[in-house]
């Protein structure tokens, strides 16, 4: 980790998602200085928490994860440069969640008080830039991006364009979200939420490819309530172990990526795919997708977030905000 240094400029990201309060601070040469995390804690047996219970707490942990961030750092108000904030889910229009108004409220008054500019972005958009930065992905203009998560499963063409990234959704599913289906699987099995580390060790510990889930796909699109009302009947059934059943859900949701990618890059004739999100942390997900997508044949090039930066982040803010401020 990297503390003040003259004449050194630093950029602070505020991320508030569902589920994670996050704060990063990276230099102008895109090293990390500290960064600080805090997940929001899902009463037991519960499948989420309500906007409400999550802007609460947020509310709470951004002054602390501040403190022991400047703590860390040695920083003081004057090493900051800029202040930037995932202000909504998307760079669309209209695109809104409660959640994010903490953070890009916070964010605007800390660059207020630090008399340095803020800038927004989108959760999504912070998502790319950490998966590309962490990923060592090269800075094309255009590429396919998979956002796999508990609230997000899309495919998408992301385009580089005037300090900012664009994306065009060019699929998503059609019902439950990959990360819905692996954690309502989990907690069915009795796993505490969210379920996917958990999910991801049983599948590791069962060890290979099972199939028996299919995959529904069409074309760019997908559907994974067909594969949980599947696994839960699996469940019910009671003659299969917990390993067998995580490596069941997972190899659905690898197979489903592997389709849609490969539609992908035939419609749009792109080959470099960056997958992040929650999801995209699956070792049995980053061990099993490449191996599939190998006998397509088509130098589909994969680059996966590195897992600490798959799941929910300041980091990608923050380089967000340093984008912003060239």
């Amino acid at each position: 980790m990297l503390g003040p240094k003259d004449g050194a400029r630093f950029y602070l990201g505020l991320d508030t998602s569902a589920y994670t309060t996050s704060v990063a601070v990276i230099d102008q040469n895109l090293n990390i200085a500290a960064q600080q995390r805090q997940i929001l804690q899902v009463p037991s047996g519960s499948r989420g928490l309500q906007q409400s219970q999550a802007v609460f707490f947020h509310v709470q942990n951004l002054p602390t994860l501040i403190e022991n961030l400047y703590a860390k750092t040695g920083l003081s108000p004057r090493d900051i440069a800029a202040v930037c904030a995932s202000a909504r889910p998307r760079n669309v229009e209209g695109s809104y969640m409660p959640v994010f108004t903490v953070g890009a409220g916070f964010g605007r008054a800390l660059s207020q008080a630090l008399n340095v500019p803020f800038f927004e972005t989108s959760h999504q958009e912070g998502h790319l830039r950490a998966a590309a930065w962490s990923g060592n992905m090269p800075e094309t203009e255009a590429f396919l991006a998979f956002h796999l998560s508990g609230g997000t499963t899309e495919i998408l063409l992301a385009k580089r364009q005037a300090g900012s990234i664009r994306c065009e959704i060019l699929g998503a599913t059609q019902d439950l979200h990959a990360g819905q289906f692996v954690d309502r699987i989990g907690v069915a099995l009795g796993l505490r939420f969210p379920a996917g580390p958990e999910m991801d060790r049983l599948a590791l510990e069962f060890g290979g490819d099972d199939p028996r889930i299919p995959a529904s796909v069409s074309g760019m699109d997908c559907h994974f309530s067909g594969g949980e009302a599947a696994a839960l009947r699996a469940i019910q059934a009671g003659d299969l172990p917990a390993q067998q059943i995580a490596a069941m859900t997972l190899s659905c949701v690898a197979r489903t990526l592997e389709k849609m990618i490969v539609c992908a890059a035939q419609r749009t004739g792109i080959r470099q795919i960056l997958i992040f999100g929650g999801v995209a942390a699956s070792g049995w997900v980053r061990e099993q997708l490449p191996k599939r997508l190998k006998k397509h044949r088509q130098k589909i090039k994969i680059y996966f977030a590195k897992p600490e930066f798959s799941s929910d982040n300041a980091m990608g803010v923050a380089l967000a905000g340093r984008a912003q401020d060239l």
